[in-house]
């Protein structure tokens, strides 16, 4: 992070508005830039559906004249590639002519990698590079498929206290009340691809789709985990083939329990959302089958330890909301 705190406080700005991108901006990163002078925001901008214009373009057309000595805080390192789209932001961040730019995030892609930086340098604009938490996390999709060649896997589970998805009897709707359900939704409309099982698929015939007023439209792309083909979904045979999902930098797991299991097991889920009704079920369908922990048990569950970070927790109604983040070391 930066040093200055007002830097990392316009950083993590920055990457909150980033998210109005996501997933419209694809096949883009969702990217936030702000320009700010004497401590007043006077441009902002994030990428837009398409991928273009970027949020650099965005930001320095509503700043003006007034970039001119300014600090500009941007999520992800400009590009220094020219495109039939669009310039470079990399040039445009260099006419503008700021004092100073903050970038969140290096650009792993080999086109701008360090070039964009060395670009403005060049230009007489004074930088700084941080490893921002924040910006990381606001390119989470863009990150973990240029790292590891696949999308960020998101992994939703809906549970009762005792760990249950489901009645004995198999019943499932609704373990969650509704303010839950309709978070789900908003979830969904973040994602480009939501993913379930089969089992999931053929037993309950689920619509995977985005029924929240105004958001209608952002139904992500549906992917079925299935050695069949399936009329109107894309399907999977294993999770390593989410590799194959192209275009997809988020992709949301929905389940059922074997495939949430399989995508655990693989080592795939980069974030885990847990819904918690304050319903005891006893004897009904397991939330989770079998991972694959080591044997034996107590050097199984020692193992365990240290992998997963509370990011968030909410209170949705009756139900509580709780993020995970998978704790990776740099080997992982």
């Amino acid at each position: 992070m930066p040093t200055d705190p007002s830097d990392a406080r316009w950083l993590a700005a920055a990457a909150r508005l980033a998210a109005r991108g996501r997933p419209l901006s694809r096949p883009n990163p969702a990217v936030g830039c702000l320009v700010v002078a004497h401590d007043r925001l006077v441009g902002r901008g994030w990428t837009q559906p398409g991928g273009r214009p970027h949020a650099e373009a965005v930001a320095l057309a509503q700043a003006g004249d007034t970039a001119r000595g300014a600090t500009v805080y941007v999520t992800l390192e400009p590009c220094a590639h020219r495109s039939d789209r669009g310039p470079a932001c990399a040039d445009l961040i260099a006419e503008a002519a700021p004092a100073r730019v903050v970038v969140g995030v290096t650009d792993p892609d080999p086109r701008t990698s360090g070039q964009g930086i060395e670009r403005l340098r060049a230009a007489g604009i004074a930088i700084e590079t941080a490893d921002c938490a924040a910006s990381r996390a606001s390119l989470a999709g863009y990150l973990v498929r240029a790292e590891h060649g696949r999308p960020h896997v998101t992994l939703k589970l809906a549970t009762s206290l005792d760990g249950c998805i489901a009645a004995v009897t198999g019943e499932s709707r609704w373990i969650t009340g509704e303010i839950a359900r309709a978070h789900v939704h908003s979830r969904r409309a973040r994602a480009d691809a939501i993913l379930v099982g089969g089992g999931t698929w053929r037993a309950d015939a689920p619509r995977l789709d985005v029924r929240l007023a105004g958001l209608e439209a952002r139904g992500p792309r549906r992917v079925v985990l299935s050695h069949g083909a399936i009329n109107g979904v894309t399907t999977i045979a294993a999770p390593a083939a989410i590799a194959g999902l192209e275009g997809v930098q988020y992709l949301y797991v929905e389940g059922g329990a074997q495939t949430a299991a399989a995508f655990l097991a693989a080592d795939l889920v980069d974030r885990l959302e847990l819904y918690r009704a304050p319903i005891l079920i006893g004897g009904g369908t397991a939330a989770l089958g079998d991972i694959g922990l080591p044997t034996p048990a107590p050097v199984a569950l020692a193992d365990t330890h240290g992998r997963w970070r509370l990011a968030d927790r909410r209170q949705l109604g009756s139900d509580t909301w709780e993020a995970y983040e998978r704790a990776r070391t740099g080997s992982e």
